[in-house]
Formats: C-alpha cells, sequence, structure tokens
C-alpha cells in the first residue's frame, strides 16, 4: 500500500507541469477570442464577411459570434455578472441608453481613430459602424414604379390603398411627417408638450391598416418577400436584398430617417482592452467600405469613399450617407431617445395593444 501511495504521488507530481501548461494554454487560447454579438440575418453575415473576420485574422485572434434581441437581453447580461460578450453591435439608441444605465464601457479614442467619422456619430460609449436609413418600400406588383413618396403618402389609404407593415417599437417621427411636421422640426414637437400624443393620435389613424407590426428587419422584409403587404416602413439594406433576390420592391430615401449601428463594450467584459483594438481595426475605411459590399448600409467614416474601387460614385449614389441622399433625409436624434424613450414606448405600445 506504501509502495503504490508513493507511486501514485510521483506519477502525480511527473503529470502536474503538463497540467499547469495545459491550463496556461488554454487561458492564452481565451485570451486571443473574442465573442461579438449582432442582430443575425443579413446584416451580420455582412459584418462577419466584412468586417469580424478580416479583423480576426489581423489581429490575429478568434471571433465567437452570437446574436441577441436587443437593449433588455443586454441589460440582463451586464446586470446579472455573466460574462462573456465582448463586444456588441447596437442601434445608436440603444447603445445611448445603454450608455445612460451604466451598461458600457466608455470607448478610447486614443486607440480608435475617428478622423473623417461624421459629426456625432461617435459617443463616450459607441461609434458608429454604419448609417442605414428606414425607408418606405412597396410592392411593385402593386404600385409600380408609382409609389407613395412621402409619409403624408404611406399613411393615406384612399390613394394609396392596401396593408401596411411598421415596426413595434417606438417609430414617431413618419406620424409627425404625414402630420405635416417639417423634417427639420419633428424632434422639436416630440419635444414640446403634447408632441408625443400627436405623434400618437396620428398612428391611431394609421393603425387600421397594418397588418404587421415588425419586430426584426428580418421579418419587415419576409413580409414584402412573400407579398403579405403592399407597403413598409423597413430599413433600406433589408429590402435591397430581397430585391436583389428577385422581390418586386422599390423604395425611395424621400423623408427616409437615418440611423446608425453603432459597436459598444458590455461592461464588465475581461477582454476590454483586445475589444477596444478589435472596434479600432474595424473602424478603418476599408473595413466600412467593404461592408458595403454585401449590404447596401453607408459608411460613418467617410474616408471610406474615397476608396473608388469598392464604393464607385454611382454606388455611393445608392448608400444612405451619401451626400445627396443625406440632404433627402432626417438624422435619428439619440438624444431624444435618451430623454424620452421610456415615456413614447410605453404610449406607442398602448396604442399597438389598445
Amino acid at each position: 500500500m506504501q509502495r503504490r501511495t508513493i507511486l501514485s504521488g510521483s506519477i502525480a507530481a511527473l503529470a502536474m507541469p503538463a497540467i499547469f501548461a495545459g491550463a496556461r494554454h488554454a487561458r492564452a487560447q481565451s485570451e486571443k477570442q473574442l465573442t461579438v454579438v449582432s442582430w443575425g440575418g443579413a446584416f451580420q453575415d455582412a459584418q462577419s464577411k466584412a468586417q469580424f473576420e478580416p479583423a480576426a485574422k489581423v489581429l490575429g485572434i478568434t471571433v465567437k459570434q452570437e446574436t441577441y434581441s436587443g437593449l433588455a437581453e443586454l441589460r440582463v447580461r451586464v446586470k446579472s455578472g455573466a460574462a462573456g460578450w465582448d463586444v456588441v453591435s447596437a442601434g445608436s439608441g440603444t447603445a445611448a441608453r445603454a450608455g445612460e444605465e451604466g451598461l458600457l464601457e466608455k470607448l478610447d479614442y486614443s486607440v480608435i481613430d475617428t478622423a473623417g467619422f461624421l459629426p456625432g456619430t461617435f459617443q463616450p460609449f459607441f461609434i458608429g459602424s454604419d448609417v442605414f436609413s428606414t425607408v418606405i418600400g412597396w410592392n411593385t406588383k402593386t404600385f409600380g414604379d408609382k409609389g407613395p413618396q412621402s409619409w403624408a403618402d404611406f399613411w393615406d389609404a384612399k390613394k394609396f390603398p392596401g396593408t401596411r407593415s411598421y415596426r413595434n417599437t417606438v417609430t414617431l417621427e413618419p406620424a409627425l411627417m404625414a402630420d405635416g411636421v417639417p423634417p427639420n422640426k419633428v424632434y422639436e414637437v416630440l419635444s414640446a408638450p403634447g408632441g408625443i400624443e400627436r405623434a400618437i393620435a396620428k398612428m391611431k389613424e394609421l393603425k387600421p391598416h397594418v397588418a404587421v407590426w415588425w419586430s426584426s428587419g428580418a421579418q419587415s422584409a419576409q413580409v414584402m418577400k412573400d407579398g403579405a403587404v403592399d407597403m413598409v416602413a423597413a430599413w433600406n439594406g433589408r429590402l435591397d436584398d430581397i430585391r436583389k433576390a428577385g422581390a418586386p420592391v422599390a423604395y425611395t430615401f424621400n423623408q427616409g430617417i437615418q440611423d446608425t449601428d453603432c459597436y459598444v463594450i458590455p461592461k464588465g467584459t475581461t477582454k476590454r482592452d483586445l475589444a477596444m483594438r478589435f472596434i479600432a481595426e474595424i473602424s478603418k475605411p476599408q473595413y466600412q467600405a467593404d461592408l458595403t459590399k454585401y449590404i447596401t448600409y453607408g459608411p460613418t467614416n467617410q474616408k471610406a469613399y474615397e476608396l473608388t474601387s469598392v464604393i464607385t460614385p454611382a454606388y455611393a449614389a445608392k448608400l444612405p450617407s451619401s451626400p445627396e441622399n443625406t440632404a433627402k433625409q432626417l438624422l435619428l436624434d439619440d438624444a431624444w431617445y435618451g430623454k424620452f424613450a421610456q415615456k413614447a414606448q410605453e404610449a406607442y405600445q398602448n396604442m399597438i395593444t389598445g
């Protein structure tokens, strides 16, 4: 028995260096891996091809990709102390609220270069990755090339009969434009007493004609692809994706609502420095230009437009952040959402369910 115990101890002692070496290797491999989270679908596929995979190769790391449903899931993840998410792709409104709630790490702009970025697209807690637009889309089998060209048209069921699809998350800007408010006055009206109520009243006029309140970009595209509705308020890139696949869809940038997708770093990640370097890499002009190969969202880094071998002048005219299209649109006001989102969302949901 004594001999067996001594022998076992000797074997264990000999094995310890290998065990420690294995543990060190596993830890080193873990330190070279980032978990990057986005929305899935055509958008995340584009991000993966244009940004995540090439940047991982440059940095000598691996990227594990996951999907999520939005702010509520991010909030639960951070507040529960669940580790694992290192970089998250979010809408600018979501990013602004998450930053105010203390859910995000501040970005280090000594590491991330913002030269060339559109004003307002980089903030303490987030940096814009692309510009997309909520646009008016229509079924060309129903309306041909003469679909609705304004939100007033979208609301006008006599001039444009048929079913609509609209987002199930607060989106009030179109309602005020449909009610005659000039685009440059929309947030002034929404911020004034009675502004949200005015927009909700206009939404109630549209509600009887909304067949689908969509909850994801994929769903908004699918209902158009299937011919389930005649028109939609949806993200331009999603409509382009199904149009390329043969769906009878057209849209206009007129009175579109420009918004930005952003990259953020969740509070509590153990890989903050690596996440910062990863965001710095994918914020470079080449990565943003390459994203446009896969989805028609425009760069926030305007230096990307200088890469004319990727973004030709003709193609730039189709992107939401080109000067021509920017002039037709309203830029979403993240500050307004930071202040009024909760009140507006409650009123909006009551409108849908009431």
